[in-house]
């Protein structure tokens, strides 16, 4: 396979484990009919390009001018409907997979960035709205601070592998093996942050109010 092509089927498969997670995540938490369920898991795996295209000029988006990345989308999310329980294994394997969605995200999106003549660091934050942008959406449509912002290490991964890839470009790799390189850091910290429950700093919780007493 050349390298357009195992980026092109990375990127599917990416599209394709984001909605099915998407969708997973989204009828666990609230309780949805299959419109929905379908809704949410296409939102999940192209909102994040979609947003990335909007904000670059680059119009209609990518997933509106290519017809597989929808039917993809919706594809995996109607997995999702059939298997709203999934068993432990798959369970495991979707985590793998969206991980793998993640990082190949970041690093295509900066990548594209970069490419449209953006600097180094728009390009970086670009990658990154590109991995994490759909499940923001989808858990600002569910009324819910986005898992992005409380969750395992999955915002920081993506920065990584997004300046990886961008950084490596600007250092004279050429555009496979710096996207490469960034994707693997990208999966590493995602998967060693799943695996060792790492989470990124934060304030421990405040300690509620002692009670005030009311003079008569």
């Amino acid at each position: 396979m050349s390298e357009h092509q195992i980026l092109f089927t990375l990127d599917i498969l990416g599209t394709l484990t984001f909605a099915l997670n998407g969708a997973l995540t989204a009828s666990r938490r609230v309780r949805l009919d299959i419109v929905g369920v379908l809704t949410l898991g296409v939102v999940t795996a192209v909102g994040g390009g979609m947003t990335r295209d909007v904000l670059l000029g680059d119009t209609p988006p990518d997933a509106l001018k290519h017809w597989y990345y929808l039917a993809t989308a919706l594809g995996g999310a109607a997995i999702a409907w059939f298997i709203a329980r999934p068993p432990r294994a798959l369970a495991r394997t979707i985590v793998v997979f969206d991980a793998i969605g993640l990082s190949v995200f970041a690093v295509a999106g900066a990548q594209k960035a970069v490419g449209l003549g953006l600097n180094p660091a728009p390009a970086i934050l670009l990658g990154a709205i590109t991995a994490v942008g759909g499940g923001t959406i989808r858990d600002v449509l569910i009324r819910e601070v986005p898992s992005v912002l409380t969750s395992d290490l999955y915002a920081i991964p993506a920065l990584i592998g997004a300046a990886t890839a961008v950084l490596g470009g600007a250092a004279g790799l050429a555009p496979f093996p710096a996207a490469a390189l960034g994707a693997i850091l990208c999966f590493g910290i995602r998967m060693a942050g799943v695996r060792y429950r790492l989470q990124a700093p934060s304030h421990p919780p405040r300690a509620p109010e002692p009670p005030t007493s009311r003079q008569a």
